[in-house]
């Protein structure tokens, strides 16, 4: 039988490296993914996966069980980011554009991605969004977070969240019209 994340976490903090390799193997996708919605750079990512992992070997003794591993290991990934971008001078996008007239306001989001059915467009549609944009569409389609959590794991209010996710499908959705338009 499988050992759940809160098992293995306290294995970790009582020193067991193979309760680490299990957590590691198992959830190295799933944060590789998230630093590379975020980050767009497979070398950075990758040097803080290991980061990230390492905190989490160091800080599991102080795991409350507040939050989901899951949501406490994404948060513990997203001040990583921070500090990185801390330290190369570069500030967290943090403004949206209202401004944007959509283009298809009778076109579905989910028609739309259902329509285009090549995956390079949709890679592209989402890089071609804010970190913030693109950020928060991960965690809700690929992570299949709920906003409380995403909220957690962003430390931001889960309002700006439900706010986040609508302007970026907005956007992804006249991402996704331009492709199919100039196809």
């Amino acid at each position: 039988m499988q050992e759940t994340d809160e098992q293995l976490l306290d294995a970790m903090a009582a020193g067991d490296m193979d309760a680490m390799t299990a957590f590691y193997r198992r959830h190295e996708t799933r944060v590789y993914r998230y630093l590379m919605a975020k980050l767009n750079d497979s070398f950075v990512a990758a040097d803080l996966l290991n980061e990230v992992m390492l905190d989490v070997w160091r800080s599991a003794t102080r795991f409350a069980g507040r939050a989901k591993v899951t949501t406490w290991m994404l948060g513990i990934a997203n001040n990583k980011v921070l500090t990185y971008w801390r330290k190369q001078g570069r500030r967290e996008f943090t403004e949206l554009d209202d401004n944007l007239t959509d283009e298809t306001p009778a076109a579905d989001l989910e028609q739309a991605v259902a329509a285009v059915q090549d995956g390079d467009r949709l890679r592209a549609g989402m890089q071609g969004l804010s970190p913030p944009h693109r950020e928060v569409l991960h965690l809700v389609f690929f992570e299949e977070l709920d906003y409380a959590d995403i909220a957690n794991i962003l430390q931001v209010p889960e309002g700006t969240v439900k706010s986040r996710v609508y302007h970026a499908k907005n956007l992804l959705k006249k991402q996704l019209a331009r492709a199919m338009r100039s196809s």
